[in-house]
């Protein structure tokens, strides 16, 4: 039963010097402190319950989110949950649609990231005073009930809301199965967590090892800075993993469109599975070129880390610009349009891949250490 006025707000500026070691590097963010906007809402309830959400950032620029955070804490101050969950679309435009502040995003930048912070922790709330886990909350819903979450406006030239209770309707038929088979045997999952740019091949093979130890399978090594560089060190892992487990490549925007082509022609000996943001994340059109240049090569393109919002993810649909679909709930508008861009890769067809920083959101999408819950798998039908 959701209860409760929503009396305090916090926000903490969070960082860790994983600078340092090298940890998170990659071409072009050579030094990051993975750090976080981190929010933790109360409420007059008796049960002493709290929502914690957070928004990833690399460091510097913290406390810029956390003032945007507090700019908008008015729309949720002192309002009942009951409403808010009630009329979570409403709730969504209100944060989104600030007469003001909205004219510093709209819908993307510092002021989006502070507006998911807000919203994980509501999310994260409503789920524990329902008992349940984020992921179950959302798959026990009833399709109306979880597209009442969404706000379709931009997006109705793709998906309408009847489009999106069809593909939810249609997915009913097994879900039990699918959860079942879920919470079995999880979802496969990768780890970028050996390949970091900056560590040295001592400690790749190292973590490596290790990795391959605890039964890792598929791989992500950090690429685009020298490209003599990647190619000894793609070389190095692919010798490690052997030929018959999965590689990844991420270059976080290094390059332009022609110069991503041309290293990738480079290094499809080493059979990557995707390339992921090969260019400007705002390049919809430069993704579109790069992914048919890659179709002969058998390289899919990967993005959506940066992505703005559900209107940018539309357009790379429409474009053909990727075969895998990444969203992150600390870069989108939480978990209520992260739920948009789900529905629309299912009518396109499109792999989805939950970035890092969205399943750490306070436990909200992992099942278990290795193997994130895939709410696409079990809210529809299974993907090839």
């Amino acid at each position: 039963m959701v209860r409760g006025r929503i009396c305090r707000l916090l926000v903490r500026d969070v960082r860790f010097p994983t600078s340092l070691g090298g940890h998170g590097s990659d071409a072009m963010h050579t030094d990051p402190d993975y750090s976080a906007a981190y929010v933790v809402l109360e409420t007059d309830a008796e049960d002493g319950l709290k929502g914690y959400g957070l928004t990833f950032t690399l460091g510097k620029g913290t406390e810029v989110v956390v003032c945007a955070v507090n700019a908008l804490a008015h729309h949720v101050l002192n309002k009942d949950l009951r409403d808010i969950v009630g009329d979570f679309r409403g709730f969504y435009r209100q944060l989104t649609s600030d007469g003001q502040l909205r004219w510093i995003g709209p819908e993307k930048g510092v002021v989006h990231l502070a507006t998911a912070a807000l919203l994980n922790a509501v999310w994260d709330l409503w789920a524990k005073q329902e008992g349940k886990p984020l992921w179950k909350l959302l798959v026990d819903m009833d399709p109306r009930t979880l597209l009442s979450c969404i706000d379709f406006r931009y997006i109705t030239d793709v998906l309408t809301e009847e489009e999106a209770y069809e593909i939810l309707q249609k997915g009913q038929v097994g879900k039990k199965e699918r959860e079942g088979q879920m919470l079995m045997h999880g979802y496969p999952a990768y780890t970028t967590s050996c390949a970091w740019l900056g560590y040295s091949d001592d400690t790749l093979k190292q973590l490596c090892t290790e990795a391959l130890k605890d039964g890792w399978t598929r791989f992500k090594v950090k690429v685009g800075a020298d490209l003599q560089d990647d190619i000894r060190r793609c070389r190095l892992i692919r010798n490690m993993i052997g030929p018959e487990k999965t590689l990844m490549m991420d270059a976080n925007q290094r390059w332009d469109v022609p110069e991503a082509v041309e290293w990738m022609s480079k290094l499809a000996e080493f059979k990557p599975l995707w390339i992921e943001e090969p260019t400007s994340p705002d390049d919809i059109l430069g993704h579109a070129a790069i992914s048919e240049a890659l179709v002969p090569l058998g390289i899919g393109v990967a993005t959506g880390e940066q992505c703005h919002n559900r209107v940018i993810f539309k357009q790379l649909l429409q474009a053909k610009a990727l075969q895998f679909l990444q969203i992150d709930s600390c870069r989108l508008g939480s978990v209520n349009e992260n739920l948009s861009v789900l529905l629309m890769a299912k009518k396109f067809e499109r792999c989805v891949s939950m970035s890092t920083t969205c399943m750490n959101i306070s436990g909200i999408l992992w099942s278990s250490r290795k193997r994130p819950t895939c709410l696409l798998r079990m809210l529809v039908i299974q993907q090839k």
